[in-house]
């Protein structure tokens, strides 16, 4: 994975294509790949630059490489958003399942 050398850490060829595979596809933001692996953002950003694959840069495989990422994140959007809203509908469930149910007396 790396080798660390006088301050310096030397990660490899494979760790780093590994890396820009996983920013392109992934649909997580450059920022969370970046810290989930452990590197700067500047440092990714370089390592896309220089280890991009270059069939997803030409012509129409761009463009669907660009929408396919765009609905990664808004699928990724959509489940925090439904999650979210799960547990804010458990919550009053919960406390009306709880409470005995109030009887009014009539006489």
């Amino acid at each position: 994975m790396c080798q660390e050398t006088d301050e310096t850490i030397k990660h490899t060829e494979d760790f780093k294509r590994e890396a820009v595979r996983i920013a392109l596809s992934s649909g997580l933001s450059r920022t969370r790949v970046a810290t989930d692996l452990g590197i700067g953002q500047s440092t990714l950003a370089k390592w896309i630059v220089d280890y991009r694959p270059s069939e997803l840069v030409s012509g129409p495989q761009a463009d669907l490489a660009r929408e396919n990422e765009r609905l990664r994140l808004e699928n990724r959007i959509l489940r925090e958003e439904r999650e979210i809203l799960k547990t804010d509908l458990k919550i009053p469930l919960k406390k009306r399942l709880r409470e005995p149910e109030r009887k009014v007396y009539q006489p």
